[in-house]
């Protein structure tokens, strides 16, 4: 029994065939916008290239940018052969085409669905790349004289201040470095050379955040200093007071932006798949339609049109079958091959004996 199987009459069949060339260009508009939305995430990722560990985060928004590409290829070409159906001297041309194209729509649609998935999936992807190349960037914030790194500080300035975030996950993250130049370091001071003593690695380290981990709206001048250090400031106590400096890390404000972006992406990507599927079953019923008119010089007769010529289940079993004879059609070749193989090497021994 035939999957969803109705019946046209060649009304139908020209409203069926309006609608889906309607539809399809309806398809290249939006695969028009999933091309943008990747090539402005591309874009967006690559402003805060310096800070990413590594390409893996781009892998999204190339398959957007695939995929939109491929949509308005498939949906172009599948408008002209809806409106080339409404004449059947211009469809008789199409028709060895169309089971070939919708079997690649197919495995398309498919493909669709699992970008749209990676949207939602690759947070977690992205979190390690945003921990271990905020880490990284962290490091070279001094190094505003080497070449290749002297961008970096304004990098990570100016990230801090449009995200309102402080460190990789909070502000005590540049306790832990040396972020500030030795150029600027005064090393006949005690206390430089104290501090330098105190650590093994030989850094300058401090209770200190740059300025742009401070907070402009705080009714108090920002401490960026002596943070942890209750003595050092007038009625100051850094463990109950609600601090002047942003408490939230940059790699939580990262990861929120960019999840949040490629969730609707996701959301829309979902929606343009579901249409995507509607459009190649209207395509596939119009082909299936067209195909049982059992009288082609009477245009007006009725004929009817399917999904699949069999049940789910019988299709399922019957490309199980295939595949199996397939696979028996390639032992019993490799089978005669060795044979062949066998036959003359005892052809040669004779022959050599004789």
């Amino acid at each position: 029994m035939a999957l969803l199987k109705v019946k046209f009459n060649q009304k139908k069949r020209v409203k069926l065939a309006q609608g889906l060339w309607l539809m399809n260009w309806f398809s290249v508009f939006a695969g028009i916008l999933v091309f943008s939305m990747g090539l402005f995430l591309k874009i967006e990722l690559r402003k805060r290239s310096e800070v990413m560990d590594n390409s893996e985060s781009h892998f999204v928004p190339n398959s957007l940018i695939l995929m939109g590409i491929l949509s308005c290829a498939f949906n172009g070409f599948a408008g002209k052969i809806c409106y080339d159906s409404l004449d059947p001297t211009k469809f008789a041309k199409w028709k060895p085409l169309l089971k070939p194209y919708l079997a690649l729509c197919f495995f398309f649609n498919i493909l669709l669905f699992f970008v749209a998935l990676i949207c939602f999936l690759m947070r977690g992807s992205l979190e390690s790349t945003l921990a271990q190349g905020l880490k990284n960037g962290m490091k070279f914030y001094r190094d505003t004289d080497t070449p290749g790194r002297c961008f970096m500080k304004k990098t990570i300035d100016m990230l801090q201040i449009e995200f309102k975030c402080c460190g990789n996950s909070g502000f005590k993250d540049w306790f832990e470095i040396q972020w500030i130049s030795n150029r600027y370091l005064d090393f006949s001071s005690k206390e430089v050379k104290d501090r330098i003593k105190s650590n093994v690695d030989g850094r300058y380290l401090v209770d200190g955040v740059p300025f742009s981990c401070c907070n402009p709206s705080s009714p108090r001048p920002c401490i960026q200093y002596q943070v942890t250090n209750n003595s050092a400031h007038y009625s100051y106590d850094y463990q109950t007071e609600e601090l002047n400096l942003w408490r939230r890390g940059c790699r939580e404000a990262l990861l929120q932006y960019y999840s949040s972006m490629m969730s609707s992406m996701g959301a829309f990507v979902l929606l343009v798949w579901l249409f995507e599927m509607s459009v190649m079953v209207g395509l596939r019923l119009l082909h299936t339609s067209l195909e049982s008119i059992t009288n082609p010089e009477d245009p007006e007769c009725e004929s009817e049109g399917w999904v699949l010529e069999n049940s789910l289940k019988d299709t399922f079993k019957s490309a199980l079958e295939n595949l199996k004879k397939l696979g028996k059609f390639n032992q019993v070749e490799a089978g005669a091959e060795g044979a062949e193989g066998e036959e003359g090497g005892k052809t040669q021994t004779v022959a050599t004996v004789s």
